[in-house]
């Protein structure tokens, strides 16, 4: 994979992959933009939900980041653990194509700011994600009719807390609680076994 020069090169420093959590869990695969865990650790936000899940941390701007985030879905997978994945911002594309080529594995997508494939205003996050998802609705409605969830779970808003345009960034608290409210309302075993 050639090297992308638009990646900063302090974000490509450190692992490809951080995992943490409860090995054999149900599986949170998260694809991030960023490069935040880069000291081999999860964001403090995301460690409640280490205690029910085993979280693949892909970091994307290392270059083998999304190669992790495709053997983390391949892996097998019974009912019970189908991976939840969650993406954001330039990554919500990936992830849908992940998901469909890997929908024996997946029960949703979580998705954050997924218009912010450059910068979004604050105050226009909300209206650019809810044209993103209309933009890729046909790809929304296969996943859906294959019985894996897409939902959108965080945006950037105008509000003190959020201090930098979109996407918001995944180790933000607001994000580890919307993944968290989704990953509750899911059922346990989502469909059965394709």
């Amino acid at each position: 994979m050639p090297e992308n020069p638009t990646v900063d090169p302090v974000r490509a420093e450190g692992p490809a992959l951080v995992t943490g959590g409860t090995p054999g869990a149900r599986r949170l695969v998260v694809l991030d933009p960023a490069g935040e865990a880069k000291h081999d650790d999860l964001p403090p936000t995301w460690r409640p939900l280490a205690a029910d899940h085993e979280i693949f941390w892909c970091r994307l701007p290392v270059e083998s980041g999304a190669r992790e985030a495709a053997l983390a879905l391949a892996a097998p997978a019974d009912a019970r653990h189908l991976a939840d994945v969650v993406a954001s911002g330039p990554d919500a594309g990936e992830a849908l194509r992940l998901a469909h080529e890997h929908r024996d594995h997946v029960r949703s997508v979580l998705l954050v700011d997924p218009a912010a494939e450059g910068v979004v205003s604050p105050g226009d996050a909300l209206a650019a994600d809810e044209g993103w998802l209309a933009a890729h609705g046909n790809e929304i409605a296969r996943l859906r009719d294959a019985g894996i969830d897409v939902e959108l779970v965080a945006h950037t808003t105008d509000t003190p807390d959020d201090r930098i345009p979109a996407p918001l960034p995944l180790g933000h608290p607001r994000v580890a609680e919307g993944v968290r409210t989704a990953l509750a309302k899911l059922p346990a075993v989502h469909r059965p076994s394709l």
